[in-house]
């Protein structure tokens, strides 16, 4: 098996959660809405219900898209399907809220994929406990999507657990392996270090620490890896980091993304 998801010529334009500045985040409205817009890359995050099955969902708790705070690790699906994925979204600040009662729920992994059977998926873990890897693996399979998935998880132990599973699939670095590509560049870069995965997703900022820059960029080629930067909503920004030679750019604006790159390729 041999991976689509470096296929496409760089930079590879991600809708980050979806279009999830006009639609509620991690939900099949918004992931349709992106790719329309122009995104071959969807980036989502995902957790296991009680029962067993992988959902679409940045939070451990759906408080904050929900409107009820439940834990998606205690809840059946048929729980997490009951709850309005749509209730607190606003583009407004709280004056309307148009997706309240449309029907929009929390989507399953299996879901997605039937839904948008052409994208390409950035999938990341977020729950570390109970371990979650192989029910995420099974769920890719089931599908036949292992050539269109990138493999992401921030916990290092996830990561660890993950990497001896996925086989081909493609994954990111995680915390610690940032730390430790970030150390071997404080460093001088000296030779003999070779990264776990094939992308670095970063911000290009932490705290005050500058992450992306352009000898940063420079670096992570020599080694070959690519770097995707999240979350990017503005033109300058996008236009700037394009010019620095980005790999990819996570937005929650893909129509604005989707503009930006058409320019750029001119």
């Amino acid at each position: 098996m041999k991976t689509r998801y470096f296929d496409l010529p760089v930079p590879r334009l991600y809708g980050h959660r979806g279009s999830s500045a006009h639609h509620p985040e991690n939900t099949l409205p918004a992931f349709r809405a992106a790719l329309q817009a122009g995104m071959p890359y969807l980036e989502l995050d995902v957790w296991a219900t009680r029962d067993g099955h992988i959902v679409i969902h940045h939070d451990e708790n759906t408080l904050r898209l929900c409107g009820v705070n439940r834990r998606i690790c205690d809840c059946t699906l048929a729980e997490v399907k009951e709850l309005d994925a749509g209730y607190t979204f606003s583009s407004d600040d709280d004056v309307s809220f148009p997706y309240r009662g449309e029907g929009i729920t929390i989507p399953t992994l299996d879901e997605l994929f039937l839904a948008c059977p052409d994208a390409l998926f950035n999938v990341e873990i977020k729950q570390g406990t109970p371990p979650v890897e192989p029910l995420v693996l099974a769920a890719i399979r089931r599908a036949k999507k292992e050539d269109a998935v990138l493999l992401a998880a921030e916990k290092d132990a996830v990561m660890q657990r993950l990497r001896p599973l996925c086989g081909e699939i493609p994954t990111s670095l995680s915390y610690g392996e940032l730390v430790t590509f970030f150390g071997w560049l404080g460093e001088g870069c000296p030779s003999g270090y070779r990264p776990p995965g094939a992308a670095l997703q970063i911000p290009e900022s932490y705290g005050l620490k500058t992450l992306v820059s352009p000898p940063m960029l420079e670096a992570a080629h020599s080694l070959g890896l690519e770097v995707h930067v999240w979350t990017v909503n503005e033109s300058a920004d996008m236009e700037r980091l394009l010019d620095w030679g980005v790999d990819g750019i996570m937005s929650d604006w893909p129509e604005v993304l989707a503009e930006v790159e058409r320019k750029y390729r001119q």
